[in-house]
């Protein structure tokens, strides 16, 4: 397990650059003096819209990506957590939302750019770690999107990692259940073929 640093709030690689020299260099002087080598890895949190849409440019330059889906969802809505409350739930009650976007993860606008940002960042790092934070990660419905997002891992408060755990092992069981039966279907499509070309 390699440490990792983690720079937030970036919305530019250049932004990226800048602070992973600093973090490499000063790295690099503590190492000598303490005379150790430690290796280690300069990700970025993911919180922006724009970083989502440049994740390409970004995974060039970071290791790895955390979503950080509270500030995602604030910049995405263009709202503030502290004073959504107020309003929102009257937004679910009117049907405006289907729920509070700060409790569940927003499938179609936020979770969009979540999986935009992650196929982006893959597209020029292949081994690129992806995973959100925030207590998206412990709520069941973001857990199984950010499964099928391919995502590697999500982090969330300690009073909610047994939810976690239990909606990442569901989440796996369905997608199992899930190919077995289209492997069934597949199957019996194959057989239902054979049968009426023996019949001409």
């Amino acid at each position: 397990m390699k440490p990792e640093i983690m720079i937030p709030l970036v919305g530019h690689v250049n932004e990226f650059r800048m602070q992973e020299d600093i973090v490499r260099k000063i790295a690099s002087e503590v190492m000598k003096e303490k005379g150790v080598k430690i290796s280690y890895l300069v990700g970025t949190m993911i919180e922006l819209p724009r970083a989502c849409v440049t994740a390409d440019e970004i995974a060039k330059r970071a290791e790895f990506f955390s979503f950080g889906t509270n500030d995602l969802t604030q910049t995405t809505f263009g709202l503030s957590r502290d004073d959504a409350g107020k309003f929102l739930p009257l937004y679910v009650q009117q049907e405006l939302l289907p729920s509070d976007p700060f409790e569940a993860i927003d499938q179609n606008g936020v979770g969009e750019l979540l999986v935009m940002g992650t196929n982006k960042g893959r597209s020029a790092r292949p081994d690129l770690k992806v995973g959100i934070c925030g207590e998206h990660g412990g709520e069941p419905s973001s857990v199984e999107f950010c499964h099928k997002a391919g995502l590697n891992y999500v982090s969330c408060s300690p009073f909610r990692v047994p939810i976690a755990r239990l909606a990442a092992a569901r989440a796996v069981i369905k997608e199992k259940s899930g190919t077995k039966t289209r492997a069934k279907k597949a199957a019996a499509k194959s057989k239902k073929r054979k049968i009426v070309s023996k019949k001409k």
